[in-house]
């Protein structure tokens, strides 16, 4: 890899473990309800799954495994902006947070497909 595609890698890496900290810290600040607490943990696991996915792709040991991952993170990553619209719809104090991670799930999913799209 040259320089600026490992500045490249590096910048989604950090991209992705924001997004999952981010959502992390969301959840977090959610009530402490029983359906609260299902979609927060469902939030966790796709959030975070983004970005150890990207990691695993990055270090691939095949093309298949690579486009695996990638399909990985892009799936997480959609999954994450479903649970984001849940959280939206039940907690509006927590909207600027919300509305700031759906949007981010929505560019790291295009993100991914367009990776994806290249790769093939």
């Amino acid at each position: 890899m040259t320089k600026n595609q490992n500045s490249t890698q590096y910048d989604l890496e950090e991209r992705t473990f924001k997004f999952a900290r981010n959502a992390v810290r969301l959840c977090k600040g959610l009530p402490k309800t029983v359906i609260e607490g299902e979609i927060s943990k469902q939030l966790v696991r796709a959030a975070t799954s983004v970005g150890a996915n990207y990691i695993e792709a990055n270090e691939a040991l095949s093309k298949k495994d690579f486009l695996m991952r990638i399909k990985i993170c892009r799936k997480e990553a959609k999954e994450s902006g479903y649970w984001l619209r849940l959280i939206e719809a039940s907690n509006s104090n927590l909207r600027n947070e919300q509305e700031m991670l759906l949007k981010e799930s929505v560019e790291l999913t295009k993100i991914f497909g367009s990776i994806l799209t290249k790769s093939q």
